[in-house]
Parts: structure tokens; sequence; C-alpha cells
């Protein structure tokens, strides 16, 4: 099986539904927080706080995770972290009080940070460069249908079971997913003898290189621009409409996991496409999404009704979603493959930084402005991103082309 030429993509399948679960189990909180608000008294500041702590705690491993798949077989790394995170979710049904809750979130993002960096290391290991942005964008589908499913699924559980039960079943789940990985899951035969100079540390190499550290920046403000709006949205459905929990995943999350479902393969293919014809074409993909990202989300400030929302936040998800289906393509144009986990794990520790600031900073300005003007204001950290893309297209260029060189060598 591992000289046949349709692993590579058996491999996607593999780890598309390893990724559907790292996105639904980490948003059933985002679904049951009316409930868990109700429970156990929480306020608005405890709640962020619940969701900004999985996200620090997420960034720091993520870190830790990319530089340990570099240096060890890369699916066990997915497999190990797949059983782990699946225990602390299940665990969480049995919190009692808010102590409790925010431990076992912890645990659960210490899990989940496993995953990304290594696996889209894997996936470029079997992929070739000129199919490795459809790759990656296909596999982050499930990213989204994961959110969005898992999302809605979660809603409607809690209301006929409970809050606990989400937790109890994405759990079990993640078991059998895990039998199935032990049995097919494969690591890259490698595709040329290593070179006699060992290359620098996976690190170092990352850290020399700016338009590296440029997305890491990007990221930042990407990610915790969409994951401010993402957390609040299905509340926000709740308080100011009136919907139960899963209408209010419905309206709230499932719109905005529909749009990047349905873009981040467009965007693969546009990358692709673009990146034939310049060294920067992913770098201008990712620009022109945060730019749609940004203009089409500033109209929530009026929408008034479920569907007026709900379009609001099925645009602006599109541009996001332009955006996500190159990121991991575009880091690996300027990363050699021996530090590429570890850039995915240097570049999502920034980036989930940004993602825990951020429920915080809306939670804040609820208080003053409302709930809407806070989630509106993320459009801000999308404009700053296409600012700083675009002034480092030069330097970019340059390094694009001597990875290729690097890699034809």
């Amino acid at each position: 099986m591992t000289a046949s030429s349709r692993y590579p993509w058996l491999l996607i399948g593999l780890l598309w539904m390893v990724a559907f679960l790292n996105a639904a189990d980490r948003s059933i909180l985002f679904t049951v927080m009316p409930q868990l608000k109700t429970e156990f008294g929480l306020t608005a500041t405890k709640l962020a706080l619940l969701n900004s702590v999985f996200f620090w705690v997420y960034a720091v491993c993520a870190f830790l995770s990319g530089s340990l798949g570099d240096k060890s077989r890369r699916s066990r790394v997915i497999i190990y972290g797949l059983l782990f995170w699946s225990v602390a979710t299940g665990l969480v049904s049995l919190s009692t009080g808010f102590a409790m809750l925010l431990g076992l979130r912890a645990l659960v993002a210490m899990g989940e940070a496993t995953y990304y960096p290594t696996a889209t290391a894997l996936i470029s290991d079997w992929h070739r460069p000129e199919m490795r942005g459809r790759a990656l964008s296909l596999h982050q589908t499930a990213v989204f249908a994961g959110a969005g499913m898992g999302a809605l699924a979660a809603g409607y559980m809690a209301d006929a079971l409970g809050w606990q039960a989400p937790f109890l079943i994405f759990g079990g789940i993640g078991f059998v997913v895990a039998a199935i990985l032990f049995k097919f899951l494969l690591d890259a035969p490698p595709r040329a003898p290593q070179p006699e100079k060992p290359p620098r540390a996976p690190l170092g190499t990352v850290l020399r290189i700016p338009p590296a550290l440029m997305l890491c920046v990007v990221f930042f403000l990407a990610n915790g621009a969409s994951t401010g709006v993402t957390v609040w949205a299905p509340t926000f459905v709740h308080d100011a409409l009136g919907l139960n929990l899963g209408g209010s995943a419905l309206v709230g999350a499932a719109t905005i996991q529909i749009a990047g479902f349905l873009t981040v393969p467009f965007s693969g293919l546009l990358g692709d496409y673009w990146a034939k014809r310049t060294p920067v074409g992913r770098f201008y993909t990712l620009a022109l999404g945060l730019a749609l990202a940004a203009v089409l989300l500033v109209p929530l400030l009026w929408a008034t009704t479920a569907g007026m929302v709900g379009l609001v936040l099925l645009l602006t998800s599109i541009g996001k979603g332009i955006f996500d289906g190159c990121i991991y393509a575009s880091m690996h144009d300027v990363v050699p493959p021996h530090a590429r986990a570890t850039a995915v794990g240097l570049m999502t520790m920034i980036g989930f930084f940004g993602a825990g600031l951020s429920p915080l900073i809306i939670a804040w300005m609820s208080g003053s402005f409302g709930l809407a003007a806070g989630m509106t204001s993320m459009a801000a950290a999308y404009v700053v991103a296409v600012v700083i893309i675009l002034s480092m297209t030069a330097v970019t260029r340059r390094a694009v082309i001597a990875n290729e060189k690097l890699a034809h060598a």
C-alpha cells in the first residue's frame, strides 16, 4: 500500500476524520455555554475564560508538539494525541463547577494541540508541491464540517439530554477513529537520500525565514478575529434573538462552518493556480480572503433578524475560508520539509494566543457597546493582516524561490 499512488488521497480521508473530531470536540462548549451559564452561574468573563484558557494551553502545546512531529513518527503523534483528547472530552461531562470545567478544558487543549502541526506536515510528506494546496485545503474542509456539524449536533443533544451528553458521545467516537488509524495510517517513505550535512535545527530554520514569521503574525490576527466571532455568535443569537440551543447553533455556528466548508476547496485550487503564475500566488490568496472577511463582517452591526445574522456570518466566513485554504500551503512554500511541523506549531502557538485573547476583548466590549459591536470590531484585525501580507511581497517572493531551489538541489 505504501507505494500505491492512491494512498496520499486515502491519507486525506483518514486525517479528515481526525480533523473533523478535533474541531467538533472543541466546538461543543461554544454551543452549550447558555446551559453552563445557568447551571453554574457563570459570568460572561468566566465563559470567555473557558475558551481563552483552552486556546492559550493549545498554543503552548501546539508549539511543543510541532517539534515532536519533526522528531518522531508523525502517525503515532496523531493517534496518541487523538486518544488523549477523546478521554479528556468525555471527562468534561463530569464537571461540577467552573474550576473543574477549566481544568478539563485545558486537558482537551493539550491533546488537540498535537494534531495540526504534525498532520499538515504528514500531508505535505505524501503530496508533491503542485498538488499540496488542494490536498491541504481538502483536509481543511473537515475543520468546518466538524465545527459546524459538531456544534449543531451538540445543540440538539444538549436540548434533549443535557449539556453532558455531547461530550460523552463525541469522546467515544474518538476511540473508534483511533482504532481505524492504527490499522491504516502510515508515515511517508523518504523521497530522496539524506544530505551528508545535517540540516539546521527545525526551530532555528524557521526563525531565519522572515515570511514564516510574518505568517505567524498574520495568523495571530486572522485566527483571533475569526475565533472571537465564532465563540460568541451562538450566544449572541440565543440572547438577542431568543432561539434555543439548536437554533442558535444553526444560525450562529453552522452558517460559519458551511461557508468555510464550501470555500476552502476553491481556495486550494485558486492558490495552486495562482502559485503557478507567481511565487507569491498563495500569499495573494491569503490577502484576498482576509480583505473580503473584513468588509463582509461590518454589516453585523445592523443585523436584527436570524436571517440577517446568518447571512452576514455566512458571507464573512467565505472570505475567511479563502484564507484558511491556503495558510498551511503558504507556510510550506517558504519552509523546508524537515522543519514544517515546527513551523506550523509555532504559527499555531502564536495564532491561538490571539484566539484566546479575542473572546475576552469581545466580552469586555460587549459591556459598553453590545455584543454585535464587539464582534464587528474584529474586522480591524483582518485589515491589519492584509496590510502586513502585501507589505512583505518582495521578501516572500525571494523566500519561496530559495525554498524551491533547495528542494531541487
